[in-house]
């Protein structure tokens, strides 16, 4: 079984842990959930985490003021050591000091003196996908120009050394028919919104005109409501 922690770094609860915790947790303001936070601010039941696939996967529960991780907010989420998340006013580090260390080790980033006093609480499933060489971060700086280079390797779409989002795993062929349909939509439709794009004579800016950019911004908002329709479907209006 999975443990997480968290350590409270703001709000009413501040400077309080919540070690080795079995998944799923469900975290609010209400009696019940397995990490309590006396923030007026946050939900009766405010978020889950639970263990899926080999990783720590955080859900917002439909809460009033929203989840954020590391000041994003977000619907649902993959977890990683050191990540920030923010409920209500409250602001919870997720991960033990030895999980956070490793993480930054992974990362070829400085890592911190700790003194580890429960090694048992570091699930070996989660650690190694800690250390897995060439695991897509969110929390790390990316860029790409259309001319990169992008390959496909054991599962995952890579631009040049830098891993992407990965992609969902044992899909049926059903499921991977529709996500196909849905990516194949959206391209061309965002191909229909930036073929009459305009290049100045030195090639140094670009312009749409109006409709163009409108459609830019449709299917940004198809995306949008995808995301909404993936993670909280009953909450899509018609």
């Amino acid at each position: 079984m999975a443990v997480v922690t968290f350590q409270i770094l703001e709000g009413v609860d501040k400077g309080r842990a919540f070690r080795a915790l079995p998944t799923p947790v469900t975290i609010g303001r209400e009696e019940g959930n397995v990490l309590r936070l006396n923030d007026e601010r946050v939900s009766r039941f405010h978020a889950k985490v639970q263990f899926d696939n080999g990783e720590i996967i955080l859900t917002d529960l439909e809460s009033t003021n929203g989840t954020r991780v590391n000041g994003n907010v977000i619907q649902i989420r993959r977890l990683r050591p050191g990540d920030r998340v923010g409920i209500g006013r409250s602001l919870l580090l997720f991960g033990s000091e030895e999980e956070i260390s490793a993480r930054q080790a992974a990362l070829g980033g400085p890592t911190q003196d700790v003194e580890i006093t429960a090694p048992n609480e570091v699930p070996s499933t989660l650690l190694g996908s800690v250390l897995a060489a060439g695991s897509f971060d969110h929390d790390e700086a990316f860029d790409f120009a259309p001319g990169d280079k992008i390959t496909f390797l054991d599962g995952n779409l890579y631009v040049g050394n830098r891993p992407l989002p990965p992609l969902p795993l044992k899909l049926t062929p059903s499921q991977a028919a529709r996500l196909a349909e849905v990516i194949d939509f959206l391209h061309r439709h965002l191909t229909a919104g930036t073929e009459n794009i305009q290049a100045s004579d030195d090639g140094t800016q670009v312009t749409l005109n109006f409709a163009d950019w409108q459609r830019v911004l449709a299917v940004q908002m198809l995306l949008a409501r995808y995301v909404r329709a993936v993670t909280e479907p009953e909450t899509i209006e018609g």
